[in-house]
């Protein structure tokens, strides 16, 4: 089975707007949009946090 080609993601978005409606994907479109965004900065304030508890032990350590 290979990739999927243009004629076939076709049906499948036309069965998708069948089933759902063009209402309904927009606003998990959105929803999903918003959860990627979350995901992101969560990321971010990880990344931020360790930098910062490494700063403050080493000016303990000194």
């Amino acid at each position: 089975m290979g990739p999927l080609g243009l004629p076939e993601l076709l049906i499948i978005l036309a069965v998708v707007l069948i089933l759902f409606g063009v209402g309904r994907i927009s606003k998990i479109g959105g929803e999903l949009g918003k959860g990627i965004k979350a995901f992101r900065e969560g990321v971010k304030e990880g990344q931020a946090e360790p930098t910062e508890k490494n700063d403050q032990t080493e000016g303990q350590n000194s």
